[in-house]
């Protein structure tokens, strides 16, 4: 990856934040008015914590997340590539890394409350939010209750970046070990490239009929790319 050459640690002293107004401190604005009223820079100089020398917190995050493109852009670096930036060492790394994990347990939680088809864009979301920033192919399984409520979202399979060897005999052991009366199957394509293989297609077929005989539902495959998700049921796959 290579990082913008905008992106320099040669930076004009800054005022350190304890000496800033308070209304305009990062922490106090955030307790004062809502995580919401803060900038993404704002956000990550409290992740960050400190600055490096003669650069506070927040201008450290406003250069990270120019150097790296965006905000997705950083928490998604490889973390070799992080490390190798000025301001960022193992320590701040691994809670950047943390703090992108807890989002997406947060929206595994949230989905455990309430029936996963009460709101297919969300499912889609939360697939999208767990898949699209995988270097390598990865599917996954969601098992549902008889009320479409999600059990679990179980990694099944993890491949290079252009597959996943899926075996149904596996899926099969797995939807019975947790109940599940229906399941939605999900992988991501490294590529970017949404559109499902001939591959894609014959698996779902040979997982839908192998579910069958165990009176399990195959409700949907979603193929994440990026921002993207194609559901293979509207593709009348299923």
């Amino acid at each position: 990856m290579r990082l913008r050459n905008t992106y320099r640690m040669d930076l004009a002293r800054t005022l350190p934040i304890h000496d800033w107004p308070e209304a305009d401190r990062p922490r106090e604005k955030l307790l004062q008015r809502g995580a919401e009223s803060l900038s993404d820079a704002e956000l990550l100089a409290l992740l960050l914590g400190t600055g490096i020398r003669g650069v506070n917190a927040l201008e450290l995050a406003r250069h990270l997340i120019l150097a790296f493109g965006d905000l997705r852009g950083l928490l998604t670096a490889p973390v070799a590539h992080a490390l190798a930036v000025p301001g960022l060492g193992p320590a701040r790394v691994a809670v950047l890394q943390a703090a992108l994990e807890l989002a997406r347990r947060h929206y595994d939680a949230e989905l455990r409350v309430r029936p996963l088809l009460g709101s297919p864009l969300e499912t889609r979301r939360f697939l999208i939010a767990l898949l699209r920033d995988r270097p390598y192919e990865v599917f996954c399984c969601l098992y549902l209750d008889n009320r479409h409520r999600l059990i679990r979202c179980h990694e099944l399979f993890r491949g290079t970046i252009d597959g996943a060897a899926v075996h149904p005999r596996e899926v099969l052991r797995e939807t019975l070990a947790h109940n599940a009366a229906a399941v939605i199957l999900a992988h991501n394509h490294p590529s970017g490239i949404a559109e499902p293989s001939q591959a894609d297609e014959l698996i779902t077929r040979r997982l839908r009929d192998a579910l069958g005989l165990v009176d399990v539902r195959v409700l949907d495959h979603i193929i994440v790319a990026g921002s993207q998700a194609i559901s293979l049921a509207e593709r009348g796959v299923l």
